[in-house]
Parts: structure tokens; C-alpha cells; sequence
């Protein structure tokens, strides 16, 4: 091929780039873009061909006139630097992260143009994060999304957690520290219809208020002292999947106040911007604290409290499920052992310490227990001696079982062991068709794959006695 024939057909070649690409006249007008652009940024040509480039308000750029020569960007004056990231507005008013690379044009000595080329980074970030949650999520057919447990207590949150998953309605997780609140959130988000979506956290006690504001709103450039680029909020970065808000409780009153609104109008406004952003997010809350008694003390708004405990779901500690525990050491020891430890498990006397511990910092406290222990112990059993002081010494003990709280009840199901009969011969169903493929179980039930290896749990089934039966 000639020159002549690849310039005839270099508006083909860069139409099938992914990657958006523009040409930009020495005046800072723009010149040329392609389709690529064009989708990335929600502008069309006619929005763009011929303004100035300013309008993709890119936060990185150096706008300022430079000094000497006389060009409208510093660009034109030296070699820009490549591959820089930044933040782009789109037509939407939404901001969107992508990696900027330009070159200079010149014909002989004069310079008579830029060409830039943006990638968008934003599905590369969501790929990543999906990669770290699938590793969380990895487990045993004894874990429910990372959550581990066979008791009637924990049976009974997995049926909450995977009715709450199918609405769009806010969920609040009640529970002391340690209990798997975090977990929870997780486990609603892949169990939901939005689990192709981003799943989005932040926690309102780590952060002084007007930091927590940017950080769930955003903030434009030059919106306070330190503002030097655009920031994405987690509001925005959230659309169209949850947004995990954990220690709730603890959000300062000025926050409250925005987050009413934007549960209230779905719409919210950056700092430094009064033009509102339309955002489509499902809210997940967590707190440790007694949220009734917060309202009633005038210390958590009311409007608020109402907008977010639509579905409260309470996650029991680790002592009003004692039988719980065996099962965690376990898991947390199996996982030592992937890693190339020695260690088969604990003495009966380290066990029955463990069962005997009241364990004030839930399945938290028992991991640490259990990491601390094997660093200690030399050989293949865990003992007494190996186990953490506060345990082996039984500083803290549990009440007799019969004192325990009943666990909180899923809805509808206290009254329905009909339906309970209905839902096993279901399963035995699925499962004998399927010759006890748990994934193809799943497909004929219209469930997920771990409502199925819940519900096998739950009624003390396994595969082979399914088949033979």
C-alpha cells in the first residue's frame, strides 16, 4: 500500500479505534474527533467540532496561556507528557476516568496541532475490584458469600439476605462489631439484580464531615484549599449498582441531611457545583449502635431513620450461635493449611476453652484467636496454652445456652412449614433431575448456586444420598 492509499483510508482506521481520539487546532478549538469519542463522552460532533477543547473540562490540563510564545496551551510549547490520567466531563455532567495521551503535529518547524487519545479506565477499575471480590468470596460449600455458619440463626439471616436481595429497597445490618455486617452488604450485592454493577463502600465514622462529603458527593476543582482535580463521589461511582454505607450511626447531622435528599430526589449536587447529578444507586447500611435510641435522643434524624430501615436484617454474634464455632475454626485453619501449615486443628481442651468464651469481638475475634494460635503452636494440634490469655484463662465465658436470645425470625417463615416442605421437594426435585449438579439445580429452581447449597444445608441433604435416594 502507498501513502496515498493509507491516508484514503485513514478515516476508516481510526472509526475502528476503542479508543477515543480528537485533533485539537493550535487555538484550542477542536478539530476533528472520532466515534469512539463520541461514545465516551455522550457529546455528538456537532457539540464538539469547532469549540474549544475546555468544554471535556479535563482536570489535568494546563490551561493557562503560556509565556514567551504566544500559544493558547502550554502544550504547543514543549513535548506533553504521555500517559497522563485524568478525569473527563461528559455531556451528562458526570465525570468519567480515563488515561490521556497527546502528541504534537508539525509540518517542518511549524507546530499546527495536537491529536489526543483518552482510554477509558473505568471498566479496568471495575474489573480489578471484581477480581479482590471474587477472592473474598471463594469458599467451602460451609460459606454463604464469605459468610460461614450452619446454625439455625445464621439458616435464618441467608433466607433474609437473599429475600433483601431481590428488592431495590434500602437494607440496614444491625450487629455488633465483628459479626459480618461487611460480608452481608457483599452477599446482597451478588445475590441482587444489580450485581453486574459496582458494588461501592464507605464508612461515615472514619472521616471528618467535610471530607465524608466529598468523598460520598464529589468535589469539582477549586471547590476548597487542596481541590486541585475533579474527585468522583462514591454516590456517582456507585450508579447503577449499591452503595455500602457501613457505621451509619455514627454519620455527622450535616450528612444526614444530604443523604435524606438523595434518597428522596436521587439526585445530588458536587461540592463546588450546583448542577445536580441524577444517580441510580441502592442503598446498604450498617451500625453497631441502637439506632430507636439514637432517634429518640435527637442524636440520628427520624426522616432519615424511616428512609433507611425499609428491610432490617440483625446479624447474631458468635455467642448466641456457640455451634457456629467449631465450623469457623475450621474454615480459618483450612485456610492456614492451603498456605502450607501442619496444623489438623484443636485439642478437645482448646476447643471446649473456644466454646466456652463469650467471644465479645464476634467471628473478628475468633479469626485473630485462630491466626494467633498458629503462629504459637509447633506442632499439628492446636492446645490450651497456644490459645490467646483472655481465652485459656477463660477471662470471659458464655451464659448457659438457655439464656440466649432467640435469633430473629425471617418473615413469613415462622408460620409456614408448609411452604418449608414445598421448598425441600422442590430441591429434591431439582437435584435428582440435574443427578445432583448443584449449578443446573440452580438454573431449573431460578435460584443461585449457593441458594442451593444453602437450602442443601439447611435440610441436612447431600448429593449422594439425594441420588440413591
Amino acid at each position: 500500500m502507498s501513502t496515498d492509499e493509507y491516508n484514503k483510508f485513514m478515516g476508516n482506521i481510526v472509526e475502528t479505534m476503542n479508543d477515543g481520539l480528537f485533533l485539537v487546532r493550535t487555538d484550542g478549538t477542536i478539530a476533528m474527533v472520532n466515534d469512539a469519542l463520541l461514545r465516551l463522552t455522550g457529546y455528538s460532533r456537532d457539540d464538539l467540532l469547532g469549540k474549544p477543547c475546555t468544554m471535556l473540562d479535563c482536570d489535568v490540563c494546563r490551561k493557562a496561556r503560556s509565556l514567551g510564545r504566544g500559544h493558547w496551551c502550554r502544550m504547543f510549547d514543549s513535548e506533553p507528557d504521555h500517559r497522563k490520567p485524568c478525569h473527563m466531563r461528559r455531556k451528562d455532567g458526570a465525570y468519567v476516568h480515563v488515561l490521556k495521551n497527546a502528541s504534537i503535529l508539525r509540518d517542518g518547524d511549524k507546530v499546527i496541532g495536537a491529536v489526543e487519545t483518552v482510554t477509558d479506565l473505568t471498566e479496568l477499575g471495575r474489573k480489578d475490584e471484581t477480581i479482590q471480590e471474587l477472592k473474598r468470596l471463594l469458599g467451602t460449600e460451609d460459606s454463604f458469600y464469605g459468610l460461614v455458619g450452619r446454625s439455625e440463626a445464621m439458616q435464618r439471616v441467608y433466607s433474609l439476605l437473599e429475600r433483601a436481595a431481590q428488592s431495590d429497597a434500602p437494607v440496614i445490618l444491625y450487629g455488633e462489631s465483628g459479626t459480618g455486617k461487611e460480608l452481608a452488604a457483599h452477599a446482597i450485592h451478588e445475590l441482587g439484580k444489580r450485581s453486574e454493577g459496582p458494588f461501592i463502600q464507605c464508612n461515615c465514622a472514619a472521616l471528618t464531615v467535610s471530607l465524608l462529603e466529598s468523598e460520598l458527593f464529589g468535589h469539582v476543582k477549586g471547590a476548597f484549599t487542596g481541590a486541585y482535580r475533579h474527585q468522583i463521589g462514591r454516590f456517582e461511582a456507585a450508579h447503577g449498582g449499591d452503595l455500602f454505607l457501613d457505621e451509619i450511626g455514627d454519620a455527622p447531622s450535616e450528612i444526614q441531611v444530604k443523604l435524606l435528599r438523595v434518597l428522596e430526589t436521587k439526585r445530588f449536587e458536587r461540592v463546588g457545583d450546583h448542577r445536580p447529578i441524577k444517580v441510580d444507586v441502592r442503598i446498604i447500611t450498617a451500625t453497631n449502635r441502637d439506632l430507636p435510641r439514637l432517634v429518640q435522643s435527637n442524636d440520628f434524624r427520624e426522616d432519615l431513620f424511616f428512609r433507611i430501615n425499609v428491610i432490617p436484617i440483625t446479624m447474631p454474634p458468635l455467642r448466641e450461635r456457640r455451634e457456629d464455632i467449631p465450623l469457623l475454626a475450621e474454615h480459618v485453619l483450612r485456610r492456614k493449611r492451603s498456605a502450607g501449615s501442619i496444623i489438623r486443628g484443636l485439642s478437645p481442651q482448646a476447643m471446649r476453652l473456644c466454646m466456652q468464651y463469650a467471644w465479645p469481638g464476634n467471628v473478628r475475634e475468633l479469626v485473630s484467636a485462630m491466626e494467633y494460635a498458629a503462629v504459637v503452636t509447633d506442632g499439628e494440634l492446636i492446645e490450651p496454652a497456644h490459645l490467646p490469655p483472655g481465652i485459656a484463662n477463660g477471662d470471659s465465658v458464655c451464659p448457659p445456652a438457655q439464656n440466649i436470645p432467640a435469633p430473629q425470625e425471617a418473615p413469613e417463615e415462622h408460620a409456614s412449614t408448609t411452604n418449608m416442605a414445598d421448598e425441600k421437594e422442590a430441591l429434591l426435585r431439582a437435584l435428582k433431575q440435574t443427578s445432583g449438579n448443584k449449578s443446573q439445580a440452580a438454573r431449573v429452581l431460578g435460584v443461585s448456586r449457593m441458594t442451593v447449597l444453602n437450602r442443601m444445608r439447611k435440610y441436612g441433604l447431600n448429593t449422594k444420598t439425594v441420588i440413591t435416594s
